[in-house]
């Protein structure tokens, strides 16, 4: 019995869910429905629209033809009116000078009256029409006009383009996007490119991290977007073509690779007087230490564990735990804070925007094994430019506790390239990418980015590829000796 219902109650639910679906579809019935009324409607708007242009355009362009015909026949008619009046005028002369002329013979008295003769209208007069009565200039042949306008048809659905990889280019954090149709079409408008940042190779998944970012109305085969920010390892793109009814299907997606160096700060053992968010640091001479009125407010909170004397101890920066494993926060005048991403192989490239008012600021890299007092610069663990506006401003290279200063502007933004394999550190003006030194060494172990700040502050920014400028420099600059050379 206990079965029956079991299987009853299965078949019941199964059935209530068979009915909630129909009830779903025949909701999207009623709305099709609607939506196809709404849309007949509106697109049979817009052919009467199209049409009513056309026969506009049509009428606005017979009427001008006819009124060329009219000008035609007024001025041709006005030409040949007044040499009919002339040559009228210059018979009747000729047939008073005739009359005359025989009555003069009659007399005998012919003395003067030859020439009064010769001087006749009639011999002065051109017998030739001064206008031609053929119109057939005019003239009209529509009929390859008659034969475009019976192959008027509804706009058909744009093809689907592809996406040429082989002809598409990642540079200098810029993507230029390249896609061909399969045959012309004079009937597009124009494309719609979409891209989407993304970890994984291959096609989309069904649940990703970013969304979709469009650019609408491009006019051309190919886009470059530019100014982009590659903290994920690809791209994939898709394109589709618009005319100016319908859009068609979008490409196959296209996932391309945007190498970038990306890293966060190690909030966990920076030094207690740095304020790190994300990738800002402050200088914060408070230290973490709790202000005077906050310490009043907590006696007269409850005594419940949130607020316990014990809990503020134990969440106290200087009791933080590290976020790294073995290592331990900066402290005394070492105001560092290190990347939490090391450089083992290949070329990497960042910047670092500072507060030029900045009493003491610093960036480069460091190992790991950083002692956590040491500055940076001042051992031979760690390899900077070094910013001093302590007595007088002075911007020096330092390595191993020696230090160059170096000959040239202070920017505001410094772009860092480190070449781990070839053991080279180069420094730029990020904006002109003019090279401000040149570190030359070989990297013994794994190295990362480091930064020091005193009353200030500064902003990095990572995701970068190495510019193209940078990587022509460094070859031309591979075998030559400069006067950037490593400190010795």
């Amino acid at each position: 019995m206990d079965e029956q219902k079991e299987s009853l109650q299965k078949i019941v639910t199964t059935l209530a869910l068979k009915n909630e679906e129909i009830q779903n579809f025949i909701c999207c019935l009623k709305q099709s429905l609607q939506n196809l009324e709404a849309n007949s409607t509106r697109v049979q708007e817009d052919l009467e629209s199209e049409f009513s242009s056309l026969h506009a355009v049509l009428d606005e362009l017979k009427e001008g033809m006819v009124t060329r015909i009219k000008q035609e026949r007024a001025s041709r008619t006005y030409e040949l009116q007044n040499q009919l009046s002339a040559c009228t005028k210059a018979l009747e002369s000729s047939e008073e000078l005739l009359e005359l002329a025989n009555q003069t013979l009659c007399s005998n008295e012919t003395d003067g009256f030859t020439q009064v003769v010769t001087m006749a209208p009639a011999f002065r007069l051109s017998l030739k029409a001064k206008a031609s009565d053929s119109m057939s200039h005019l003239m009209v042949d529509f009929t390859q006009e008659r034969q475009m306008l019976q192959a008027i048809k509804f706009l058909p659905v744009p093809a689907t383009p592809e996406i040429q990889v082989s002809e598409c280019q990642v540079c200098d954090n810029s993507v230029t996007v390249v896609w061909t149709l399969p045959e012309p079409d004079s009937k597009i408008d124009h494309f719609d490119l979409e891209y989407r940042r993304t970890n994984h190779e291959g096609p989309p998944r069904a649940r990703e991290d970013y969304p979709w970012m469009v650019m609408e109305g491009v006019k051309e085969t190919e886009y470059t977007l530019t100014g982009l920010r590659f903290d994920t390892r690809y791209m994939t793109f898709r394109v589709k073509a618009c005319n100016k009814a319908v859009a068609g299907e979008f490409s196959e997606p296209v996932t391309l690779e945007t190498h970038a160096f990306v890293f966060k700060l190690d909030a966990g053992s920076s030094h207690q007087n740095l304020k790190v968010e994300d990738l800002s640091v402050e200088w914060d001479s408070s230290g973490g230490k709790v202000p005077v009125q906050d310490i009043r407010k907590d006696k007269n909170r409850t005594s419940s564990p949130m607020h316990s004397p014990a809990r503020t101890a134990m969440m106290s920066p200087k009791r933080a735990p590290s976020a790294r494993v073995g290592r331990d926060r900066f402290t005394a005048e070492s105001y560092t804070v290190l990347a939490d991403t090391m450089i083992d192989a290949g070329q990497q490239y960042w910047e670092v925007r500072f507060d030029k008012e900045s009493k003491t600021f610093a960036a480069g890299i460091a190992l790991r094994s950083l002692g956590r007092f040491d500055q940076l610069g001042k051992t031979s663990a760690s390899w900077c430019v070094h910013l001093n506006n302590w007595l007088q401003q002075s911007l020096t290279a330092k390595h191993n506790n020696k230090a160059r200063t170096l000959d040239c502007p202070i920017p505001d933004r410094i772009g860092i390239y480190c070449n781990y394999d070839e053991g080279t550190l180069s420094f730029y003006n990020a904006r002109t990418k003019t090279l401000m030194h040149t570190f030359r060494t070989k990297f013994q172990q794994p190295v990362i980015p480091a930064f020091m700040v005193w009353n200030g502050s500064f902003s990095v920014q990572t995701g970068l590829q190495v510019p193209s400028i940078v990587q022509c420099g460094q070859k031309r600059n591979s075998n030559t000796s400069s006067s950037n050379a490593s400190l010795t």
